[in-house]
């Protein structure tokens, strides 16, 4: 059963999605949820199927005190790294909440200050609490959304079905129509990348 705190009930919970893809953006989410929550279906978006994390979306905005989500395009990500690009995310959608805690915990082991606020990072984080997996939902589900615009733009990536992440099919695709303005040039799109100029590569 997930934690429901690390340190106290108005904790910040917050995690990213899409930070290994090869298109669109890395999105982050970050939640402040009532002290009493809990809700038993809740785990770390990558144990979850696509049916539970889309029914628990509206369940957790709705329930939250307080929620923010912020998209990192592929532009800035190939300025910044995905790193950065996911730590500024994070930072993004902590913007959005109007609460008085000033204690994040994080998935992962790495970031970066917030003002003065105190921050613990977690390794697997997603996993073992409350407030991180809620949190790695709303990214997840959100940037799926995304994903799923960007398709009917781009049909021939599939991004609906793969979501821009590294798949066999995605890069196939790579291989015979080129890239996108949606795709990171900073990433190995394809194996053979390295004995392979980008710009034969025809933008869409």
């Amino acid at each position: 059963m997930l934690k429901k705190t690390f340190f106290n009930a108005t904790e910040i919970g917050t995690d990213e999605a899409g930070r290994g893809c090869l298109a669109g953006p890395v999105t982050a989410a970050a939640i402040v949820l009532p002290e009493n929550f809990e809700y038993t279906l809740i785990n770390d978006s990558k144990l979850l199927s696509h049916h539970k994390r889309v029914f628990l979306k509206p369940i957790l905005e709705a329930s939250a005190l307080n929620f923010g989500v912020a998209h990192i395009w592929n532009e800035e990500i190939d300025k910044m790294n995905i790193l950065n690009a996911s730590i500024l995310a994070m930072h993004k959608a902590i913007d959005q909440l109007k609460t008085s805690s000033k204690f994040i915990i994080v998935d992962g082991n790495r970031f970066k200050p917030y003002k003065d606020f105190i921050h613990e990072c977690i390794i697997k984080g997603d996993s073992k609490f409350l407030r991180i997996a809620a949190a790695s939902i709303l990214a997840k589900t959100h940037r799926d959304e995304v994903m799923n615009h960007l398709h009917v733009e781009f049909p021939m990536y599939n991004w609906k079905q793969n979501k821009g992440y590294p798949t066999k099919e995605h890069r196939d695709a790579i291989r015979k129509y080129g890239i996108t303005k949606y795709h990171r040039k900073s990433f190995r799109l394809v194996p053979e990348q390295l004995t392979l100029n980008l710009t034969d590569l025809k933008p869409k």
